[in-house]
């Protein structure tokens, strides 16, 4: 008996929906078995990572503000790999356009209006579009790989953050720690509930799945992403500009990492510090993946991988598990997702095999 994998004519709609969930169950299993066999009491791990945020109301809302820059980065890098551009940096732009939010804030002074809070989201926005313009420009110009130039940006942001803001953005009210002055009360996203940390970004977060839905599933932008990722030589004879697709591509990416991190910055931080890079960037990617690159798959994807940040943190009071221990699982989840990829796109035959002698006589004959 041998085993054969035939190329299926059509992805199997069930298995798009199947393989996500079956991931997630996968990794509970192998963490739960994992954990017990270090000595950490398995079951409990795990529904303290999985159920907890879930099944504690008081937990929702950490929920929501951690899952909103996910499910917006992750929807800017999904456009980009439906069309076959691998943007591996997303992190470097979320923390560009928060540096960009937050000089525009800084600029404004601390008597600013409310209203100059448009102003610093679209700096965000254009600030991650600009980061992002750079690896476009060298894969248009000169066939850079953007996987390598988009990650090592990741990079170059940090240490302008670095700079700005052990530098000229340092507080000077911040006893020498390298951070920018804490933003003014008008400056910061209005809470949603009354007593919560919800803010407006986790609003936005909300709308942006559907309205990027529409733009992919009904526009001839969204038709012309598709067909250039699944089909580049039929995209080149429908008269669909490759290269215009990657700085699109590339600039949507840049630009929702962007908006994540002033949304972060206005929302949540209201601050920028050495420790803004928190990883969203590089667990979007995982995100995207979760969500089969569909805008309402990232909305369903973003809020379990924020259920692992929010619950890896409650696990570690509970069991004592490493900080670490949410990415682990998260690794765990890009694979099995990835590696379940082969059962969409093949199906698996069982062929058995003729006995020697069997061989042998047909080859005389």
């Amino acid at each position: 008996m041998r085993i054969k994998l035939e190329k299926r004519p059509a992805p199997s709609t069930f298995m798009l929906i199947a393989t996500p969930i079956a991931s997630v169950l996968l990794t509970m299993l192998i963490g739960m078995l994992v954990f017990d066999a270090i000595g950490i009491d398995g079951q409990r791990a795990v529904v303290d990572i999985f159920l907890t945020p879930i099944l504690a109301s008081y937990k929702w809302q950490d929920v929501a503000v951690k899952a909103a820059p996910l499910i917006i980065i992750a929807l800017g890098l999904s456009i980009g790999n439906r069309a076959q551009i691998w943007n591996i940096g997303a992190e470097g732009q979320y923390v560009i356009g928060a540096l960009c939010a937050a000089g525009v804030g800084l600029a404004a002074g601390p008597d600013a209006s409310s209203f100059t809070l448009i102003p610093m989201i679209l700096a965000g926005i254009i600030g991650g579009a600009a980061w992002a313009a750079i690896p476009a420009l060298l894969k248009t110009r000169w066939d850079v790989n953007e996987i390598l130039t988009t990650l090592m940006l990741t990079y170059v942001s940090f240490q302008v953050l670095g700079y700005l803001v052990g530098g000229p953005w340092k507080d000077p009210n911040g006893r020498n720690f390298p951070a920018t002055a804490p933003l003014p009360e008008q400056l910061t996203l209005p809470i949603l509930f009354q007593g919560s940390t919800v803010h407006l970004g986790v609003a936005i977060a909300l709308i942006l799945p559907f309205i990027f839905w529409l733009i992919m599933s009904k526009s001839v932008f969204g038709f012309q992403i598709r067909v250039v990722g699944s089909a580049p030589h039929a995209a080149r004879h429908g008269g669909f500009d490759a290269k215009q697709t990657i700085w699109a591509a590339l600039l949507i990416g840049g630009g929702m990492a962007g908006l994540a991190g002033a949304l972060e910055f206005t929302g949540s931080l209201k601050a920028v510090n050495l420790g803004f890079p928190s990883g969203y960037g590089f667990t979007a990617i995982i995100v995207a993946f979760l969500g089969r690159l569909n805008p309402i798959g990232c909305l369903i994807a973003g809020i379990v991988l924020a259920i692992t940040y929010v619950g890896g943190q409650v696990a570690q009071t509970t069991v004592h598990i490493p900080n670490s221990t949410a990415g682990i699982f998260q690794a765990m989840m890009l694979f099995f997702i990835l590696a379940s990829d082969i059962l969409i796109r093949y199906r698996v035959r069982f062929i058995p095999t003729k006995p020697a002698i069997a061989d042998k006589k047909e080859a005389r004959v």
